[in-house]
């Protein structure tokens, strides 16, 4: 009989039996939507655990994404990744401004700080960096360049959930931060997502802004859009924080598995894991170079073959998709790091539920040949 087919990732899923009594009380108290109770618990339990004053949730990430841009007011360039999920780009485009791709540094595959001044323009506005595979981008560097040059920094946080840089969230850099709780991520709300604000006032305003921007009945002081968070998912968001940190602690022992497995693997690498942060093991990459006896597809494919669903990603890049691909930062000779990078990567599976057994069978398959 054949292996179950194994993905790159899979929701962790509480006892069906622990979430009966949230829908109970659902159905009871008759409030669905519109900041309710469960709502108002699970930004406030959010706020706690992850170490931040300001937490607004919202139906999904993209959404927040979308908010997070109007609610600072961009307009005209903004700088960002070509390495990263197409909603961290298309966000840019849903709110009219123009994408100006950076190149990564390979060494984290995040956007490379050395890089951005040189792409600054009148027009720029802000940078919208992402903390790839839950690495923190260079948040110090930065911020440097944005206080010299008056530019405003969202991160698109959707990786970086629990995640602690030199001891405090990394959620605190930036102007705002912006987290998905989609099913595929560390944490999650069956759809979901939150933006981090640095203060009460901002807070309000994109507390407006994702609920069509009444402030009551009948004032609107904004053209919101509707990205209020079910009450369902945020009971699902606070079951789940009764089991994030044994979540957690199994996804790293399961890249610490892999590490050990495959590092001396002739043709492979991983990431290197820095000392000043306390990851959350949300993706396990690895990079496939020519010293390796397979192409990095043809491993793939051979992953594929035996029912390991693994993942490119990110590829193909942001900057060679149809609407991007004609801007002038998408040149492919601007973007080396990230199209060598892009042309290297397999993210293996990672979840709790993955059992020391199938990562053992992952990595025989990628050992021996």
């Amino acid at each position: 009989m054949s292996e179950p087919p194994i993905y790159v990732t899979q929701p962790h899923l509480p006892p069906l039996e622990e979430f009966i009594p949230y829908l109970e009380q659902i159905w009871e108290n008759k409030v669905l939507t519109n900041n309710g109770p469960f709502h108002q618990r699970l930004e406030r339990a959010l706020c706690d655990y992850l170490g931040v004053e300001y937490l607004s949730l919202f139906t999904n990430g993209t959404v927040a994404l979308v908010t997070a841009l109007q609610a600072l007011r961009i307009g005209g360039e903004v700088i960002t990744t070509p390495y990263s999920f197409a909603a961290t780009s298309h966000s840019l485009l849903w709110n009219s401004i123009k994408p100006v791709f950076v190149d990564i540094d390979p060494d984290t595959c995040n956007l490379d700080a050395r890089l951005i001044e040189q792409a600054i323009t009148p027009q720029t506005t802000a940078i919208m960096p992402m903390h790839c595979y839950g690495n923190p981008c260079d948040v110090e560097h930065i911020q440097t360049i944005a206080d010299t040059y008056g530019l405003k920094v969202i991160y698109d946080a959707a990786h970086a959930f629990g995640v602690k840089y030199k001891g405090e969230s990394l959620l605190r850099h930036g102007d705002l931060s912006v987290l998905s709780f989609h099913a595929t991520k560390v944490f999650n709300t069956f759809e979901g997502g939150a933006i981090i604000s640095p203060d009460a006032k901002s807070k309000k305003r994109i507390d407006h802004l994702k609920n069509f921007g009444f402030v009551d009945q009948v004032t609107v002081v904004a053209p919101g859009i509707n990205g209020k968070m079910s009450e369902v998912s945020a009971a699902m968001g606070l079951l789940q924080l009764d089991y994030i940190d044994s979540v957690l602690a199994r996804r790293n022992e399961i890249e610490l598995r892999y590490r050990a497995a495959l590092a001396d693997v002739e043709g492979l690498s991983m990431l290197e894991q820095p000392s000043d942060t306390k990851g959350n093991a949300s993706y396990f990459p690895i990079f496939v170079d020519a010293n390796y006896p397979l192409s990095r597809d043809a491993l793939y494919q051979k992953l594929i073959d035996a029912g390991i669903n693994g993942r490119r990603y990110f590829y193909p890049l942001l900057s060679d998709m149809p609407m991007y691909r004609g801007l002038p930062s998408a040149k492919p000779e601007a973007l080396l790091a990230a199209h060598r990078v892009a042309n290297a990567v397999i993210c293996l599976p990672i979840y709790p539920s993955l059992n020391n057994e199938q990562v053992d069978r992952i990595t025989e398959l990628i050992v021996s040949l």
